[in-house]
């Protein structure tokens, strides 16, 4: 059965896509914990990050470098963060957080509540720093 990440490459579930190539694809989380959340995926289901081809990963980090680029052209932040966790989706995925503290990667924070077009001109702000 395919993973939500692959029903939101596969265009069955809507998303705020970011960027795609044929390998990788990158869109908002819909639950984030800042403003420009992030999360990027290999289209291809692997479930532990580090049971990838060692340049399906290299390529996954390559394809994050540009989009984390991106985010902080777009989100006032002192950092993006980058979060592997890996439990919540069984589909390998990175997620980068614009973030000032440490404390705004606590995934127990409570998640903002952003409209449909607040998450569109988040994506076309990013998009255009791509």
């Amino acid at each position: 059965m395919p993973t939500i990440f692959s029903k939101i490459v596969s265009g069955h579930i809507p998303s705020y896509i970011l960027a795609e190539d044929e390998n990788f694809f990158a869109f908002l989380d819909i639950n984030p914990l800042k403003k420009g959340h992030t999360l990027v995926i290999p289209k291809n289901e692997v479930d532990y990050i580090f049971d990838m081809e060692e340049s399906a990963f290299s390529g996954l980090n390559a394809f994050a470098y540009k989009i984390a680029k991106a985010i902080d052209k777009t989100i006032v932040c002192k950092k993006v963060a980058v979060v592997v966790i890996g439990l919540e989706v069984p589909h390998a995925h990175i997620h980068l957080i614009p973030i000032d503290s440490e404390s705004d990667i606590r995934f127990s924070n409570p998640k903002l509540k952003l409209s449909s077009d607040e998450f569109k001109s988040i994506a076309e702000s990013i998009k255009s720093n791509l």
